[in-house]
């Protein structure tokens, strides 16, 4: 950041907004969203950054992030270097980093706003959308939630019935190897090609990756990209038998952390692909913007705003939700 003496502001939110009622997270309801949104000022320029810890999946609650962040913006608006990224909860480095991007014009207008849309039962509603995405016809299906059998027979008919489709499939750990058996056996061979990944399929990585090698399916790290950034010594070739890897940068940590992933996984041939931690509107248009400027040809993991009942500040397109303005937050602090 520019360390010359010019004035600066910053202003710390706190918001909360309404869940759609089903939202269920690790077996856990999760009625409303809080989290907390950065508004920078400086030299005449304006740039806001989001974070949201998610229950059951940050290492942070929303408490210790907020302190973490207000000494932070202390730091700034005195112009004091900021802690190092690395040392802060992810959550913080991910909002703070997008704002300072964001400030120093470094972040791209434009957003990469195509989505998997999420497959629930009927092919044929799923047909209409298809036809209206540009490139790769890809969309999403949750397993693990209901009967293996059932999944694999549902995942079945999706591919049999629209054969220029591709699936990425998420499981959450969900399966033992037996269950995962179950799953794939419903599913030709000729089909699982078609399969673009399967998001973590088992309990365990050492499973998955047998899973993977014993049935010629893709999987993706999710979680276990999750668990081994936290390492000092990580490194991601050490991630290896994976097609892609999903990156969640609210858990992993800064941009550059985020962007250096996408790199390093470029290099190793294995997709990157950027997917939300169910931000609000505001970070998830900054998500889509990150995935313009550093995967346009990928469709991002973006499809997560449905989940909400209102929108916050900065409109996601074609959405028809109502709008929140930060003003109808709460201000916990300013400089």
């Amino acid at each position: 950041m520019n360390t010359m003496n010019s004035t600066r502001t910053a202003k710390l939110y706190r918001y909360q907004l309404p869940m759609d009622s089903g939202v269920v997270l690790r077996d856990n309801k999760l009625s409303q969203r809080t989290g907390y949104v950065i508004e920078l000022e400086h030299d005449g320029k304006r740039a806001l950054g989001e974070v949201s810890p998610l229950p059951g999946f940050s290492l942070e609650d929303t408490d210790q992030a907020g302190i973490q962040l207000q000494e932070q913006l202390e730091l700034w608006s005195h112009n004091k270097p900021l802690t190092p990224y690395e040392e802060l909860y992810p959550s913080v480095a991910f909002g703070l980093s997008m704002a300072m991007m964001e400030l120093e014009g470094e972040l791209g207008e434009q957003g990469n706003y195509r989505a998997a849309p999420l497959c629930t039962g009927d092919p044929d509603e799923l047909i209409p959308v298809l036809n209206e995405m540009e490139g790769e016809k890809v969309a999403k299906v949750k397993v693990g939630l209901y009967e293996a059998i059932r999944d694999g027979m549902l995942v079945s008919l999706f591919l049999e019935s629209i054969p220029d489709l591709s699936l990425r499939l998420d499981a959450n750990r969900a399966w033992k190897p037996e269950k995962a058996k179950q799953f794939i056996k419903y599913i030709s061979p000729s089909l699982r090609q078609r399969i673009s990944f399967i998001e973590e399929p088992c309990q365990q990585p050492e499973d998955s990756l047998a899973f993977a090698i014993d049935n010629g399916v893709a999987i993706a790290w999710d979680e276990t990209l999750q668990d081994a950034v936290k390492r000092p010594d990580f490194n991601l070739s050490d991630l290896t038998g994976a097609k892609a890897v999903v990156i969640k940068p609210t858990l992993i940590g800064s941009v550059e952390r985020c962007v250096a992933i996408i790199e390093r996984a470029k290099q190793l041939g294995i997709k990157p692909v950027l997917s939300s931690s169910i931000e609000t509107s505001l970070g998830l248009t900054q998500i889509a913007r990150l995935a313009h400027q550093y995967l346009p040809e990928e469709v991002p993991g973006l499809d997560t705003i449905s989940l909400f009942q209102s929108q916050l500040e900065v409109a996601w397109p074609n959405c028809d939700l109502p709008l929140e303005t930060l003003e109808n937050q709460q201000l916990i602090w300013q400089s």
